[in-house]
C-alpha cells in the first residue's frame, strides 16, 4: 500500500503549458521580467488575445485602456497602425518566426494623450515543450521623444535644403532682374519714346518688381531676408493693423481683438511682422467664404521645460503669444503637417502660390520665434505665434539699405561728369556690369569697369594711379571677393576711408560673415539686388556725402 502510494507520488504530473503559466501566478524570476520599468510587456495567445499585461504597460497606456485577459491586442494600437502591427506579430503566433534576434517595429498607441505615443515593439514567440507556438511575448518601449527629435531633424534639414536652394535661386534671379530694370530705365530715358513704348516699359518694370517680391518671399521662407529688428509693443502693432485688416477681411468677416493688459514687447522687424499678420488674415478670410469671426489675441507664456508643438519643440524661456483664430472650415489632419511647405496650396485654382504660410514660417523662425497650429474640420483654425519677450531697453533702429525706386539724382551734362569723379565698377555678370555702367554715366560719373577683382587691381597698377572717388563692387565673385578688393584698393591708393558700395544678389543676412570685416566703418555701404539705376546712384551719393 505504501509502496503503491510512493509509486503514485513519484508518477509525473501532467505538464502545464507555458502560456498558461504566464497567465497565472509567476515565480520570482518571471515576475522580475514583468516588473522591469525599462520596457512594458504583454503576453498574447495565438489568436492575439491578451494573456497578461505588465504594470509598466498599464502606466504607459493609461487607465482608460482595458488590458483585461482576453481583450484583443489590436485595440491597443492606433487604428491606422493596427494592420502593420498584426502583419508583424501574426507570423510569430503561427510559429513562423524568422531566425535571429527580433526585429522591432514602430507603431502608435490608441491611448488618449496630449501628444501621440509611439512605441517600439520587439516580439518573441512563446513555444511549448513540443515546439509549437502558443502565443507571443511583446516588449514595448516608448520612443515618442526620439520620434519627435527625428521628425524635427528631418523637418529642419528639409527647410535648410530648401532655404539654400532659395538663396541660390534668389542670387541668380536678382542678377536677371537688375539687368531687366536697368535696361527698362535706359530705354525710358531716351528722347523720343512714344506713349506705347513707355506703356510697355511700365509693364516690364511692374513685372520685374513682382519678380523681386517673389524673390523676397523665397528669401523669407529660407530665413535669408534682411531684417531690421527693433523693440515693438505687440498690442500697439495689432491696434495699428486693425483698420487695414478690417478692409482686407470685408464685410462678412468680423474682426475682434482681445489684447492682454499690460501689453508685452518683442524685438522684431515691424514690416516683416505686419506681413505675417496680413498673410494669416488672408488665409483666415479664405477659410470663411460664408463669413465668420477672426480673433486676434495676445498673451504671454513662461516655459520651464521644452514644449513640443508639431514638428518643432519650443525651448524654455519667456514668450509673447499672438493668436490668430478663425471660425472657418478648418484644416484636415492629413494636411496639417504640410501647410508650411513652400508651394503647397489647396487653392491653386484661386491663384494661391503656396508661399504665404511658408513665408510666415520663415519670418517667425528668423525672428527666433515658433508657430503652433490647432485645427478641426468644420470648427476653425487657431494659429499661435510665440516670439521671445523683450525685457531690455529700446534699441536704435539700424539704418535701412536704399530700396529700388529711391530718390533720383539730378541728371548732369557731360561737361559736369568730371565733377562727380571716377568710380571703379567691378561686376562679374556682363549684363549687370553694362547696365550699372550706363546708369552711373547718366548720373554724371565716370566709370572704370572690370569683371573681377584681379582685373580691377591691374587697372590701378599703372603710374599715375587713376583718381578713384568710390568703389562699386559685387560682393560674391570668383577669385577675389568684394571685401578683399575694397581692402586692396584702399591700400593701393593709401585711402583707408575710400567710399565703397558692396552689391549682392544674396541677402545681407547671408553675406554678413563676409561683410563683417569690411563694414566696420561708415565709408562702406551695402546695396541688395535687384536695384535700378536711381537706387544705385542714390546709394553712391550717400556713401560719398553727395560729392
Amino acid at each position: 500500500m505504501i509502496g503503491r502510494w510512493r509509486r503514485a507520488r513519484a508518477a509525473p504530473a501532467p505538464a502545464r503549458r507555458l502560456i498558461d503559466t504566464l497567465a497565472g501566478p509567476l515565480d520570482p524570476a518571471l515576475a522580475l521580467l514583468f516588473q522591469d520599468p525599462s520596457a512594458a510587456r504583454v503576453v498574447v495567445d495565438r489568436h492575439g488575445g491578451i494573456v497578461r499585461a505588465s504594470e509598466p504597460l498599464r502606466r504607459l497606456v493609461g487607465p482608460a485602456t482595458d488590458l483585461s485577459p482576453g481583450r484583443p491586442l489590436a485595440l491597443l494600437f492606433a487604428e491606422a497602425d493596427r494592420e502593420q502591427a498584426w502583419a508583424e506579430i501574426a507570423p510569430l503566433l503561427r510559429g513562423q518566426a524568422s531566425p535571429g534576434p527580433p526585429h522591432p517595429i514602430s507603431v502608435r498607441l490608441a491611448a488618449p494623450a496630449p501628444e501621440p505615443v509611439t512605441v517600439s515593439i520587439a516580439a518573441v514567440p512563446v513555444r511549448e515543450a513540443d515546439g509549437t507556438a502558443s502565443g507571443a511575448l511583446l516588449a514595448l518601449r516608448d520612443i515618442s521623444q526620439q520620434t519627435r527629435l527625428e521628425a524635427q531633424l528631418l523637418h529642419s534639414q528639409r527647410l535648410q535644403a530648401a532655404g539654400q536652394l532659395a538663396g541660390g535661386v534668389a542670387h541668380d534671379f536678382n542678377n536677371l532682374l537688375t539687368a531687366v530694370l536697368g535696361a527698362a530705365d535706359a530705354i525710358a530715358g531716351r528722347v523720343g519714346a512714344d506713349a506705347e513704348t513707355r506703356d510697355d516699359l511700365a509693364q516690364i518694370r511692374a513685372s520685374a518688381e513682382r519678380g523681386a517680391a517673389l524673390v523676397r518671399q523665397l528669401l523669407a521662407f529660407g530665413r535669408r531676408q534682411t531684417l531690421q529688428p527693433r523693440v515693438l509693443a505687440i498690442n500697439e502693432v495689432l491696434e495699428d493693423m486693425r483698420g487695414l485688416l478690417r478692409r482686407l477681411l470685408g464685410s462678412n468677416v468680423r474682426l475682434e481683438l482681445e489684447l492682454e493688459q499690460p501689453g508685452q514687447r518683442v524685438r522684431a522687424d515691424r514690416t516683416a511682422l505686419d506681413q505675417v499678420l496680413l498673410n494669416l488674415a488672408v488665409n483666415a478670410r479664405d477659410a470663411m467664404p460664408q463669413g465668420g469671426v477672426l480673433t486676434l489675441r495676445t498673451g504671454h507664456m513662461t516655459l520651464y521645460r521644452p514644449l513640443p508643438r508639431g514638428p518643432e519643440t519650443i525651448p524654455p524661456g519667456r514668450y509673447v503669444m499672438v493668436e490668430v483664430a478663425d471660425t472657418g472650415v478648418g484644416i484636415p489632419p492629413e494636411l496639417q503637417p504640410r501647410i508650411f511647405e513652400p508651394f503647397f496650396t489647396t487653392r491653386r485654382e484661386q491663384g494661391g502660390s503656396g508661399l504665404g504660410l511658408a513665408t510666415v514660417h520663415g519670418i517667425v523662425r528668423q525672428s527666433a520665434g515658433f508657430l503652433a497650429v490647432e485645427s478641426a474640420v468644420g470648427k476653425g483654425t487657431r494659429l499661435r505665434l510665440y516670439l521671445p519677450r523683450w525685457d531690455g531697453e529700446a534699441v536704435a533702429i539700424p539704418h535701412p539699405p536704399a530700396e529700388a525706386g529711391g530718390p533720383a539724382p539730378s541728371h548732369l551734362s557731360p561737361a559736369a561728369a568730371c565733377m562727380r569723379g571716377l568710380v571703379l565698377l567691378v561686376e562679374d555678370e556682363p549684363v549687370v556690369r553694362r547696365v550699372a555702367e550706363r546708369a552711373l554715366g547718366r548720373a554724371g560719373w565716370q566709370v572704370l569697369a572690370a569683371e573681377c577683382g584681379e582685373e580691377a587691381l591691374a587697372l590701378l597698377a599703372g603710374d599715375p594711379v587713376p583718381p578713384i572717388a568710390a568703389i562699386v563692387t559685387d560682393l560674391m565673385m570668383p577669385g577675389q571677393d568684394g571685401t578683399e578688393l575694397v581692402r586692396a584698393v584702399r591700400a593701393r591708393l593709401g585711402a583707408p576711408a575710400l567710399p565703397a558700395i558692396l552689391v549682392s544678389g544674396y541677402a545681407a543676412e547671408e553675406v554678413q560673415p563676409s561683410m563683417a570685416a569690411a563694414l566696420d566703418d561708415d565709408a562702406t555701404l551695402f546695396l541688395p539686388k535687384p536695384y535700378d539705376g536711381k537706387a544705385l546712384a542714390a546709394r553712391l551719393l550717400e556713401v560719398t556725402g553727395g560729392a
